[in-house]
């Protein structure tokens, strides 16, 4: 069984990793980890994830209660995401909170990451949805991230960030490393004049293989939220909806500035 001492260590090897990896600035982002279902280490607030030691980490109980921390330590601010998504996936032994550049750009565009274009992305995190934007350190963004936890393992944060869990914390972090890669590839193949999309079929073959590995954690290859029992990657509905809604904006003040003209000329 591995100490409480060497998740600890665990924990602060991988902010150096996602503040090395330029995920998190400053004091950003936060990790958790599961121990048992009243026990829980966390990363303290107002420090930075890149120059961490164990003597940092604090645990809490299920309400994010401080059971310990040492002086001048108390837990992060977020905590109380970390607990919604416990409480919700008991499945779930770690998370990750992070601000990747790329990511948390297509989360302020309001833009999901729903674009099938390589394989690795498709079978390890599926379609990325963004939850609603929710004031940091209240309830508002446990409420908003709620509904996507039983169909996903990572979420965009509008205007936020990036949240990723999975069953260990090694696994939450290889999500997160997993979608800033994807969001990478996407903002810049769209530079490039557009990424290639796989087909329906492809993706559907992919999703076989995903069910044939027998992967952990959840997963919108059967089922996603926001397509109305539509597989996700292809459908284009997320992205579809987003352009429609710019589509509409274009269209309505072409059709004003018809109507000024209309008017100037008469």
């Amino acid at each position: 069984m591995v100490s409480e001492f060497e998740i600890k260590k665990e924990i602060c090897e991988i902010g150096k990793r996602i503040y090395n990896r330029g995920m998190v600035a400053a004091n950003d982002g936060n990790i958790s980890v599961k121990l048992d279902d009243n026990t829980f280490l966390c990363t303290p607030t107002g420090v930075s994830k890149g120059f961490m030691t164990p003597e940092y980490i604090c645990k809490v109980d299920a309400n994010g209660n401080v059971i310990q921390a040492n002086a001048g330590f108390k837990p992060s601010s977020e905590i109380k995401m970390h607990m919604r998504v416990y409480k919700e996936r008991p499945d779930v032994k770690s998370v990750v909170h992070a601000h990747p550049v790329y990511a948390t750009s297509f989360a302020i565009a309001g833009i999901p990451l729903t674009q099938p274009i390589m394989p690795e992305a498709v079978i390890a995190l599926g379609c990325v949805p963004i939850a609603e934007y929710g004031t940091p350190s209240t309830n508002e963004i446990p409420d908003a991230v709620s509904k996507y936890l039983q169909h996903f393992d990572a979420v965009l944060l509008e205007n936020h960030g990036a949240l990723a869990y999975s069953d260990s914390l090694l696994a939450a972090y290889h999500k997160m490393e997993s979608l800033e890669f994807y969001a990478q590839l996407l903002f810049q193949s769209r530079q490039l004049g557009g990424p290639k999309e796989l087909s329906q079929d492809q993706v559907k073959k992919l999703y076989e293989i995903r069910a044939q590995f027998g992967l952990k954690g959840k997963h919108p290859a059967d089922i996603c939220v926001n397509k109305g029992g539509v597989n996700c990657h292809s459908c284009g509905s997320c992205q579809a909806t987003i352009e429609a809604e710019a589509k509409g904006s274009v269209d309505l003040v072409a059709e004003i500035t018809k109507k000024v003209l209309e008017q100037l000329n008469k």
